[in-house]
């Protein structure tokens, strides 16, 4: 046994083998039935573990940042006051990059920081700032996780996975598929042209979006205000997700 699944069952949860060998136990030799299972305990080991942790900001971005990179400190920054001031736990995938920043704030906080892991071809490192981790297997079963519950999402400067985070969590507000969460697009410098891009080609030339979808999510540099917003969010339970 190593120390990470040590570190995992002494939270309280259970490793992905550990799901697995219950499964089979359950189904068999039967390898759609044991997926499907899996697939149905990582929902729910997920979801209960953010239930449980509720008041939460969840933090999403890339796990290329750098820790000299300035941005990164901004985002260690951001996550302390959030746990320092408000009392919030801070949840992210628990890698690298903006992952790290964020768990390493609530972390030097004194505060709940949460990782929800997933297992990759190439190894993915748990940062050491997380003091909870919970593992998926499954990336829709963590990616429903993260949001189900959680007050607040802040999307930092990230890579393709941030941006099928965002999308989804948009279309699923559009669409009326979960309630009103807020949506904060931390850092003008990297958002900025996305919203242009939106607004141009999306809305003005193709208008394949309308007022209303733009008005789905905001762009902020300012912690002061970010706080402001966090502080005057509906609390969630995630009774309002995927209706």
């Amino acid at each position: 046994m190593n120390n990470d699944t040590d570190k995992i069952r002494e939270t309280g949860h259970l490793t992905i083998d550990d799901v697995k060998n219950g499964c089979v136990t359950l189904s068999g030799e039967n390898k759609q039935e044991i997926k499907l299972c899996m697939i149905k305990e990582e929902f729910r080991n997920g979801i209960d573990s953010i239930k449980d942790c509720n008041p939460s900001v969840t933090f999403y971005g890339s796990t290329r940042l750098k820790d000299e990179s300035p941005v990164y400190q901004k985002i260690r920054n951001l996550a302390y006051r959030i746990s320092k001031e408000l009392g919030y736990a801070v949840i992210t995938g628990g890698g690298d990059g903006v992952m790290e920043a964020a768990n390493k704030g609530a972390y030097e906080a004194g505060g709940k920081s949460l990782g929800l892991t997933i297992r990759l071809p190439r190894e993915q490192k748990t940062n050491k700032y997380v003091k909870e981790e919970i593992p998926f297997e499954f990336f829709f079963a963590r990616k429903v996780s993260m949001s189900y519950a959680t007050e607040v999402c802040i999307f930092c400067p990230g890579g393709f996975g941030t941006f099928d985070e965002l999308f989804e969590i948009l279309t699923n507000l559009q669409t009326g598929k979960i309630g009103s969460i807020p949506i904060i697009l931390y850092g003008s410098d990297f958002w900025q042209p996305l919203e242009t891009f939106i607004n141009e080609i999306m809305l003005e030339k193709y208008q394949t979006v309308n007022e209303k979808d733009i008005k789905l999510y905001i762009i902020k540099d300012s912690d002061d205000e970010i706080l402001e917003i966090i502080k005057n969010s509906k609390i969630r339970n995630g009774d309002d997700s995927l209706q």
